[in-house]
């Protein structure tokens, strides 16, 4: 590999990485893909929005998958704070903004399966299972230093490699980190009834407790709670948290099941200051990682990579120098907003729901309210969660729909 010269060497081989890697290669751009893909099932999944089920489908990665991955139709919110202004349930019908659904769940571990597979069959990428060491851009090129003593170069890097991107610290880019008093719990879970296509989340004074459909009578949970309780579920055996999620779940779906391997995680907060260096773009968890809450994260990071593609497109149509100041500014502009205003969403409402104050629960409530009320206000919230209004990537606009 020493001297080899790519137009776009991406690091990481996770969802981001992937989709980065055939995004760039579908276009036509040479390039390396450094990581090895891991389908480690852990009982996580990932609840793809539209936005970014047409940007798979672009992809040619959504006809694979679609048979693993269950519809989201419905979205209800059920508050069980026990604040004196507790609203009524909110449900969200996908039918509302003219959608068979919000989006698709699916297993992680698959996600990253048919992703790792597709790479491995596209003809424009080179998969380098090493890990990057350092980056040294020049005015042409950047190069990368791997493990195996190698090197490469590329006019482009993206830094996939998660948050404790080594590339983003190499190129000296601030990141502001914060942890939260919660860990989340995740399974997957079968059950005695339907869950008729409808994810269920119910807010709780310590986070958010989420239902989200698979195919077939199973679910995956996401159970937010503070990290003494987490820790002793945890510690049960699968008969009696399986008895806890019916609990908590108010028995919404019949008796439980545990019909996956479950984990506990601590939940923090990663933003930075920038999202690109010379040479050097950041895409999905190098640039934000917030709480798996309203099914945000990985779709953020999607966008990311949609919206670097559209960049570098635009500058080889330019004629640009697909690494240099025009394109990587033009990514920084067009990602800033999307990625600050869901970050502030996702904190502020997880915060709201630990503070206990009667005056951020009554603003809690009367928000669910009006959106239970009033139906343009419901309808713009939802067509905004599924994907921004303005400067979506254009993979993700490839079918109109909404």
């Amino acid at each position: 590999m020493t001297s080899a010269v790519f137009d776009v060497v991406v690091v990481g081989a996770g969802a981001a990485g992937l989709a980065s890697a055939l995004a760039f290669a579908q276009d036509g751009f040479r390039t390396a893909l450094i990581g090895a893909p891991e389908a480690k099932s852990d009982g996580r999944t990932v609840a793809l929005l539209d936005g970014s089920v047409r940007f798979l489908k672009a992809l040619g990665v959504w006809p694979a998958l679609e048979a693993d991955a269950a519809p989201l139709a419905v979205m209800r919110i059920i508050d069980d704070t026990g604040s004196l202004f507790r609203p009524p349930p909110v449900a969200f019908a996908a039918d509302e903004i003219g959608l068979d659904a919000f989006g698709w769940n699916v297993e992680s571990a698959t996600l990253v399966a048919h992703l790792g597979a597709a790479a491995g069959a596209a003809k424009n990428v080179q998969i380098v299972p090493s890990l990057a060491e350092g980056l040294e851009p020049s005015e042409d090129l950047a190069e990368l230093s791997l493990n195996n003593g190698s090197t490469l170069k590329g006019r482009i890097l993206v830094a996939a490699d998660g948050r404790n991107s080594r590339l983003r610290a190499g190129a000296g880019v601030s990141a502001r980190t914060w942890s939260y008093p919660q860990m989340a719990l995740t399974t997957i879970l079968s059950h005695d009834r339907a869950h008729q296509d409808a994810s269920t989340e119910f807010h709780t004074r310590h986070g958010p407790f989420t239902l989200v459909p698979l195919p077939g009578r199973r679910s995956s949970l996401v159970w937010v709670t503070d990290p003494e309780y987490g820790k002793r579920l945890m510690a049960l055996d699968h008969g009696a948290l399986a008895r806890a999620v019916e609990r908590q779940a108010q028995s919404i779906l019949g008796a439980m099941r545990i019909d996956g391997p479950r984990g506990l995680v601590p939940l923090s907060g990663l933003s930075v200051d920038r999202y690109v260096a010379p040479r050097l773009a950041l895409v999905g968890e190098a640039a934000h990682v917030f709480p798996p809450i309203g099914a945000q994260g990985l779709n953020l990071g999607f966008r990311d990579v949609a919206a670097l593609r559209d960049a570098l497109v635009d500058a080889r149509k330019a004629g640009e120098d697909i690494g240099g100041s025009a394109a990587l500014n033009r990514y920084q502009r067009g990602r800033g907003l999307d990625i600050r205003l869901r970050t502030a969403a996702v904190d502020g409402l997880n915060r709201s729901l630990l503070s206990g104050l009667l005056p951020v629960d009554l603003l809690r409530g009367v928000g669910l309210l009006a959106m239970a009320g009033i139906g343009p206000l419901r309808r713009a919230v939802m067509r905004e969660g599924v994907l921004p209004r303005l400067g979506a990537p254009r993979l993700m606009q490839a079918e109109a729909a909404v």
